[in-house]
């Protein structure tokens, strides 16, 4: 599923900005990185599974969803880009100064909003995205995508993130399990989930295909392709709309500060 998956992501992001000396390179790496990983561990399910026989309430948290978790992750991709477009605040010239001191801090504000949150947003979501997919929880407190997301935010603002995706899908599934009643869509939990780990990775990296995809392997439910593609592209439009693209805005600060 992630073999597969990579190859997507590095294509969508690709063909935003075309290097025609370098692509084929890029594409060779990550298909034969893929091969080795699977032939080492496996073609597993990072969160597992979980089967949907069938959604039939596609319009309604399809929108919902999409326009939400776009706003939301919008703002999450903008926050993200934060010290790089505006490097002269002091916040960010205290962490140039004092990078062990910032670390430090990032750390302790973590600790104390898992210890807020009830320690659901330490680490990277994992063990509770796992109970989500599977249905073995099919709710979460209302403040579970709360401390999840500025768990992450803070986490990234240290100087050791640990990483976009697997934090963007726990991000989306605690928002869709602690949601879904308020809107009316409990009887739905499950899909939801589903629906809300797609938007919102989409709307983070604003990669509509590739988070589709990611989700719909997760779920193993081909029968849900329709709505996941369709709450992947709504809330890319609408992230499109409050953020620039995460990793091409990385990519450009990474290679303007590299020596000449």
């Amino acid at each position: 599923m992630l073999f597969r998956s990579g190859v997507v992501f590095a294509v969508e992001e690709l063909g935003k900005r075309l290097e025609a000396k370098t692509t084929g390179i890029l594409v060779s790496t990550i298909i034969l990185s893929g091969l080795v990983a699977i032939a080492l561990e496996g073609n597993y399910h990072h969160f597992g599974r979980m089967k949907i026989s069938q959604f039939s309430e596609i319009g309604i948290p399809v929108l919902v969803y999409g326009m939400l978790c776009g706003t939301l992750g919008g703002v999450f991709s903008r926050l993200l880009l934060w010290p790089q477009k505006h490097p002269a605040f002091i916040l960010w010239k205290w962490r140039s100064a004092y990078p062990v001191r910032f670390a430090g801090c990032c750390g302790l504000i973590v600790a104390l909003v898992g210890w807020l949150g009830g320690g659901l947003s330490y680490g990277s979501g994992y063990s509770v995205t796992s109970s989500l997919v599977a249905g073995e929880a099919l709710s979460a407190p209302w403040h579970a995508p709360i401390t999840r997301y500025v768990a992450t935010i803070v986490t990234y603002y240290s100087g050791i993130p640990g990483g976009i995706f697997a934090p963007s899908l726990a991000v989306g599934a605690a928002l869709g399990a602690s949601t879904c009643e308020i809107f009316g869509f409990a009887v739905n939990a499950v899909p939801i989930t589903a629906l809300c780990m797609a938007g919102f990775l989409a709307a983070v990296t604003q990669s509509p295909i590739t988070a589709a995809i990611i989700v719909m392997e997760m779920i193993d439910g081909h029968g849900m392709v329709i709505s996941l593609m369709a709450v992947a592209l709504i809330a890319n439009a609408v992230s499109s709309r409050v953020s620039p693209e995460l990793y091409q805005q990385l990519a450009m600060g990474f290679m303007a500060e590299r020596p000449r």
